[in-house]
């Protein structure tokens, strides 16, 4: 892989990470474009790498609000900050299952499927258009019945196509969630999925000990790059949720899903 390829997958996933387009969709996307060689996948270490590079952004983004969240733990009481942490743990319970349970059946769906692919991001754009279309009974807090119902949402997106943040945003604005505590929480909630991920990854990695075809600099310039894209999306991800602007993601994810659907029968 160069370093150009390296950079262009990194901008790829830093974007498409947080923006509620899918970042599996369009890397799947990118396989297709640029063939089996040179893509993120593989390279296990590369994947590990941008994962860990978009999860150090959303660090830094929420830097203030993850040191309240643990200094409300360390407290040792039931407070606010308690009780968020506990809904992230509820909504990694689904996710956790499907998992644990399906992982290599999860792993054999990401093989250039663009068909797949394709209706999943339609099923997307579906899901981010309703949110402007149907009418929604809120009072704006974040339970544990709503948070279990995002951590579903979350794992349905284990499917390449399937926005994560596009589908847990969405479940939790028409569940009656609010907006600034939705995008809060879709950010939030997947960071210890992702860490755990890395982990298994890594672990994974380690004993299979892959002949590396990618070298440092490579992985440098991704991780750079989906850091800094990262930090772009995550910002801008906030703002777009706030001003209610989900519909012209919907249309982006239903045009590139109507393309790839045709090339993929065709």
């Amino acid at each position: 892989m160069s370093i150009l390829e390296a950079i262009i997958l990194g901008i790829i996933q830093g974007l498409t990470e947080f923006l509620p387009v899918s970042s599996s969709g369009h890397l799947e996307l990118a396989k297709v474009i640029f063939g089996q060689e040179g893509i993120a996948e593989e390279s296990m270490l590369f994947t590990i790498v941008l994962h860990g590079a978009t999860a150090l952004s959303t660090v830094v983004v929420f830097r203030n609000e993850i040191a309240d969240i643990f200094k409300g733990l360390f407290k040792f009481e039931w407070n606010a900050e308690t009780k968020f942490a506990a809904f992230i743990l509820v909504s990694m319970i689904p996710v956790f299952i499907i998992g644990m349970l399906f992982r290599k059946e999860i792993e054999s769906l990401f093989t250039g499927n663009i068909i797949l692919v394709g209706a999943a991001l339609i099923f997307t754009a579906i899901l981010l258009y309703s949110t402007t279309r149907i009418p929604i009974q809120k009072d704006g807090k974040l339970t544990f019945k709503r948070a279990l119902l995002i951590g579903v949402a979350q794992a349905v997106a284990v499917l390449p196509g399937v926005s994560r943040s596009g589908s847990t945003i969405s479940v939790a604005l028409l569940a009656g969630v609010s907006r600034e505590r939705a995008a809060k929480f879709s950010f939030l909630m997947v960071l210890p999925v992702i860490f755990g991920a890395m982990i298994l990854d890594f672990k994974d990695f380690i004993e299979v000990q892959p002949d590396r075809s990618i070298d440092n600099y490579s992985l440098l310039a991704g991780f750079v790059a989906a850091f800094i894209a990262g930090l772009f999306a995550c910002s801008w991800m906030i703002k777009i949720v706030k001003r209610s602007k989900l519909d012209y993601f919907a249309y982006y994810c239903f045009a590139i899903g109507l393309i790839a659907l045709i090339y993929g029968i065709l």
